[in-house]
């Protein structure tokens, strides 16, 4: 910080001192000062660091990310999308703990294939009725009374129908047509006037007849058949936590930008070496795509305070889409790897992943498993039904570090999980979130969560 002006400094040390005094309202003034003289504060364990401002908005943490619009929502249109919005109806799970601070480290298995020796990630989801009640509720319906003496003449023999409407002619055709019953009330044999004295009212009523059935076959057919509605495919955004390691980062969007029509909602931790600038720099090539987010807030593994499960949440809270894909920056695409997780997802299905994991008999290692139905999915790659993710409140967020919170996510959701295997056109470069972490902190961190995964998996 040799190089920051001595008043920038100060106004830092103003403001850590206020920090500790909890003027959370006065800290937040002097953040505000800071930047206004082109310098942005960092808190740490040790204090802070002030670097030069960047070009982009930066929130002081995850939580203060504004969420707008239909963030934290299952979206509307997913029964449209043939994703069934209720989550199944199956309550959320209550053993959500946090554990957070309680420095509960109870050893857990740590057998894995590979280089990755951890709890549960090997290395290698019509008309009127018929009949004679239809004129008295099509009267009311219309408002049309009927007007005896109007029907009477029209049913006079040479009298012409021209001169009433529908119903009114329906009624003339019935009265004429009905038979009449004999002066003695035995059965109804027909009329009493001779057809051939008054051959006029034969013509009569056939003409109303003919008309009033005319209109009702003209009724049939124009009227409407109300159809399905047309299935649309449902839309989807990938999440992706930016942490670092910036050519890791444009390698892994520039592929899902080539060989996917997917939307990116990405979330920058503390711009650290500067992967926060090539976010903003691919967020403002493809303005239509990428929506880039910043905070100050370092990430938990570095020292930081922004966790994995917090950090994935605001992710969901940020997407509005009807599928959410979880990815890691350290892996790429080699086809269009989206598209078949999506359609493998249905009513049933809530997520379906790369890669996927089942348990041992003593449910401390976890084994390689599918293609098919599989109890877990590995946060490399997978695709989740939005609506299902929230209906248990999201991803873990007592989940510090990504290590076996992708199992705590997989057991929590409800429906089934699927795997696709190595089929899938993606691969992974060097696993950085794994391999480049701080040996003791991976280790702690996923005792920790793996504690969560043994009760949620219960007793052998």
């Amino acid at each position: 910080m040799s190089d920051v002006p001595p008043h920038v400094t100060e106004l830092a040390e103003r403001r850590a001192r206020a920090r500790a005094d909890r003027d959370y309202a006065g800290a937040d003034a002097l953040r505000d000062d800071i930047e206004a003289e082109g310098w942005a504060v960092r808190d740490t364990d040790d204090g802070f660091e002030l670097a030069p401002r960047p070009s982009f908005k930066v929130w002081p943490t995850v939580s203060s990310v504004p969420v707008t619009g239909a963030g934290g929502r299952p979206p509307e249109r997913s029964a449209e999308a043939g994703l069934r919005p209720e989550g199944h109806g199956i309550p959320a799970a209550t053993n959500r703990d946090t554990d957070a601070g309680t420095g509960r480290d109870a050893a857990a298995g740590t057998v894995e294939a590979g280089d990755e020796t951890r709890a549960g990630e090997p290395a290698g989801a019509g008309g009127a009725a018929a009949g004679t009640g239809r004129g008295a509720t099509a009267d009311v319906g219309r408002g049309d009374a009927p007007d005896t003496e109007r029907v009477a003449a029209a049913a006079e023999p040479g009298a012409r129908p021209e001169g009433v409407g529908q119903l009114d002619a329906e009624r003339v055709g019935e009265a004429e047509a009905a038979p009449r019953p004999r002066p003695e009330g035995a059965e109804l044999l027909g009329r009493s006037d001779d057809v051939e004295r008054a051959p006029e009212r034969m013509v009569s009523s056939q003409l109303l007849w003919d008309a009033s059935l005319a209109v009702s076959r003209v009724d049939e057919e124009v009227t409407p058949v109300e159809g399905r509605k047309p299935m649309t495919s449902p839309t989807v955004t990938v999440g992706l936590v930016v942490d670092g390691w910036p050519d890791d980062l444009r390698e892994c969007v520039r592929a899902l930008l080539t060989h996917t029509d997917a939307k990116i909602v990405a979330l920058d931790l503390g711009d650290v070496d500067g992967s926060g600038a090539v976010l903003q720099e691919l967020a403002d090539d493809n303005p239509g795509r990428i929506r880039a987010w910043h905070v100050a807030e370092t990430p938990h593994w570095r020292g930081g305070t922004a966790g994995w499960g917090e950090s994935r949440n605001k992710l969901l809270e940020l997407d509005d889409s009807d599928v959410h894909v979880v990815m890691e920056t350290s892996t790429v695409l080699d086809g269009d790897a989206i598209t078949p997780l999506v359609e493998a997802l249905s009513d049933k299905v809530s997520a379906a992943g790369w890669k996927g994991v089942d348990p041992g008999e003593d449910r401390q290692e976890w084994k390689d498993a599918g293609p098919g139905d599989v109890r877990a999915v590995l946060g490399h790659l997978f695709a989740v039904r939005r609506d299902a993710a929230l209906s248990v409140g999201g991803f873990p967020s007592g989940a510090r570090y990504y290590r076996n919170a992708d199992l705590e996510f997989s057991l929590t959701i409800p429906g089934n999980v699927v795997a696709l295997g190595d089929e899938l056109p993606v691969h992974e470069g060097r696993h950085r979130g794994y391999h480049d972490v701080d040996p003791e902190y991976r280790e702690r961190e996923s005792r920790r969560t793996y504690e969560r995964v043994l009760r949620l998996l219960g007793s052998p």
